[in-house]
């Protein structure tokens, strides 16, 4: 750690030796200045804010105890002082004890007992400088929680009006700057924008509930705005790297008047909603005459939308769910309408994983749709989350399906194999499985490679040759015995799969 020094001394030789025979550097310290009297030093002091002044006693215009006590009186920030005198001086270090200055070096400057001197001031100053920041860190959280009942509440306690006023001094307005942050970011954003508040005066950064924050700030409507945006550019830029919404208020003349002006920002943020860029900061005087619809029909919406997916349609899912949002944005419906509308989808697209427990409680846990419609998310990234949402449950469901066909598929081969030498067509045994004819013929043949007609006569020849082989019925029979009323049929089908005739096969067997 590092402190600024000033010196202070009517003799240039004086000063010249301070800076020659003592290492600054060594010690802790660097020179950021020299002054030739009280008057020239106290100006120097305001400038460069030096941590410790060391002052001759006896100087034209202004000496050191005047100049001491003159800035003591001001009482802007404290420094710390010490003396240099001669022996015979002795009487101006007596007078230096009535304003607190315990620390001197004897002139002539001797160089040891000066980094003496010097090493106690600078572990004083080490100890100060620690006491000041905690008791910075207890007032600063005092104003934040002070700050954060003024958020919610038209008024404080009477017991904290004289702090406010005093507060609500150091700036001629007062502003809130609601930041919502992607929740992808939000510890970035929360440690950009804290450092941010940091790093300027009368600016307080406010936790709040949902997960964002609020900055407020006080500001000069002469130089910052009438909103004091001209304050904000930098976190406006910031907000728009990291995706996080941004809006403040109309401002007002003092704290007291600070939760209308949190409220304004959260009407501006409610506009956001159908905004799919991050564009900057909003304001709320640019969006206070606007207001949302607040009632819409969504019967016809839901049932196309629904209807997609019962479909296992996703194409008719996506037509579905865009025309809503046409719709919403047409209408300028208000968010929360929109919200309770993708909230409502979500619930009845889990409806249709009752078979899958486990499946919906997994979709439900991982997509969160009723929390993240609550927080920062547009109507473009809600339309994508349940848009995603209903395309996994498509999938699902045409598992589930697939699994079953699967099923249905082997008990309907086994019914054909035991059925095949009877007159069986695609539309009898649709009727015993309770099917459609042109869905069972094309989920046949999609599971069994082969058409159902095709299968069969596959079926019947493979039985026609075992019975050839065993040559106790002539050609006739064994048609008639595996299901075909017409020989010529028989005929032609064997012909086709052995590439001879059934007497041919007869011989050669």
């Amino acid at each position: 750690m590092r402190f600024k020094v000033l010196l202070v001394d009517d003799e240039p030789a004086a000063l010249e030796g301070m800076q020659l025979w003592i290492n600054w550097p060594e010690l802790g310290f660097d020179i950021c200045g020299i002054s030739s009297n009280g008057a020239e030093a106290l100006e120097q002091i305001e400038k460069l804010q030096p941590d410790l002044v060391v002052t001759d006693v006896r100087m034209p215009v202004m000496d050191g105890l005047e100049m001491i006590e003159t800035w003591q009186k001001r009482n802007i920030r404290p420094v710390s002082f010490a003396i240099v005198s001669g022996y015979s001086e002795f009487q101006y270090a007596q007078r230096a004890l009535r304003f607190g200055i315990t620390r001197y070096l004897l002139k002539p400057i001797d160089e040891e007992m000066a980094a003496e001197e010097l090493g106690a001031i600078y572990k004083e100053l080490v100890e100060e400088r620690g006491r000041q920041r905690i008791n910075r860190i207890a007032s600063y959280e005092e104003t934040v929680n002070l700050l954060k009942v003024l958020l919610n509440q038209p008024t404080s306690l009477p017991g904290d009006t004289p702090r406010i006023d005093v507060l609500s001094s150091l700036r001629k307005a007062w502003n809130v700057c609601l930041i919502q942050p992607r929740s992808s970011s939000s510890a970035e954003t929360r440690e950009g924008v804290s450092t941010f508040a940091e790093e300027r005066e009368a600016m307080y950064l406010i936790d709040l509930e949902s997960g964002s924050f609020a900055l407020v700030y006080g500001f000069d409507p002469d130089t910052d705005g009438k909103d004091g945006l001209a304050r904000m550019r930098d976190l406006e830029n910031w907000c728009r790297t990291l995706g996080a919404f941004a809006t403040v208020g109309a401002g007002a003349e003092g704290l007291l008047e600070i939760s209308e002006t949190y409220r304004q920002a959260q009407t501006a943020l409610i506009h956001r909603f159908y905004t799919d860029d991050f564009a900057g900061i909003t304001v709320y005087r640019d969006v206070a005459g606007f207001t949302f619809r607040s009632q819409y029909d969504q019967t016809e919406l839901v049932d196309r939308i629904m209807g997609a997916l019962q479909l296992l349609d996703k194409s008719g899912l996506e037509e579905g769910l865009s025309q809503a949002e046409d719709r919403f944005r047409e209408n300028s419906l208000a968010p929360d309408i929109v919200r309770k509308f993708v909230i409502h989808l979500f619930y009845l697209m889990l409806e249709h994983l009752d078979e899958l427990p486990d499946k919906a409680s997994e979709l439900q846990s991982r997509y969160d749709i009723p929390g993240k419609a609550s927080a920062v998310y547009t109507m473009r990234e809600l339309v994508d989350l349940i848009h995603s949402v209903g395309k996994e449950i498509i999938d699902l469901l045409l598992e589930v399906k697939s699994r079953r066909s699967q099923g249905v598929v082997q008990n309907i081969n086994v019914y054909i194999q035991e059925h095949f030498r009877e007159p069986l067509t695609i539309k009898k045994l649709a009727e015993v499985f309770y099917l459609h004819p042109v869905y069972l013929g094309q989920l046949l043949q999609k599971r069994n490679g082969v058409h159902f007609n095709e299968m069969i006569h596959n079926l019947r020849i493979e039985e026609a040759v075992k019975l050839l082989r065993d040559g106790t019925l002539n050609n006739g029979e064994v048609a008639e015995r595996v299901g075909y009323a017409n020989y010529g049929q028989f005929l032609k089908q064997f012909e086709r799969r052995l590439q001879m005739s059934p007497n041919e096969y007869r011989n050669r067997n």
